[in-house]
C-alpha cells in the first residue's frame, strides 16, 4: 500500500530553519505530484505548496512564498520542504501528500494520499 512518512519537524525559534522530508513508497513515484498540507491547531488544513512530476513547477501558498522551497528527488521517492525564516504562525502540524493533479486541483486535498504528520513548532 501507499506509504508517505514524513520527518524532520521538531521545535525551533523564529527566524530559524527547518527542513522536512516526506518518504514515498507503493506507488511509482514519478506519475504523482508532490506536495505539503499543514494544519495549525484550531484551524483548517490549509495549502503550503505543491511540486510537479518531474520538479519543474512549483506552486506556493502566498504565506510561505519566498521562505520555503519545495524540491524532489525521483530517484529516491523522496520530496523535501525547506523552510527557512520561520514564524510563530507556521506552527501547525505538515502533512505530506501526493495526488494525480496539479494546480490548482492538488489544493483541493481530493484523491490524495497522506502522510501521518510531523509537528513543527516555532517558539518567540
Amino acid at each position: 500500500q501507499v506509504q508517505l512518512v514524513e520527518s524532520g519537524g521538531g521545535l525551533v525559534q523564529a527566524g530559524e530553519s527547518l527542513r522536512l522530508s516526506c518518504a514515498a513508497s507503493g506507488l511509482t513515484f514519478t506519475n504523482y505530484v508532490m506536495g505539503w498540507f499543514r494544519q495549525a491547531p484550531g484551524k483548517e488544513r490549509e495549502f503550503v505548496s505543491v511540486i510537479s512530476w518531474s520538479g519543474g513547477s512549483t506552486h506556493y501558498a502566498d504565506s510561505v512564498k519566498g521562505r520555503f522551497t519545495i524540491s524532489r528527488d525521483n530517484a529516491k521517492n523522496t520530496v523535501y520542504l525547506q523552510m527557512i525564516g520561520l514564524k510563530l504562525e507556521d506552527t501547525a502540524v505538515y502533512y505530506c501528500a501526493a495526488g494525480r493533479d496539479y494546480y490548482p486541483n492538488f489544493v483541493t486535498g481530493k484523491n490524495n494520499y497522506w502522510g501521518q504528520g510531523t509537528q513543527v513548532t516555532v517558539s518567540s
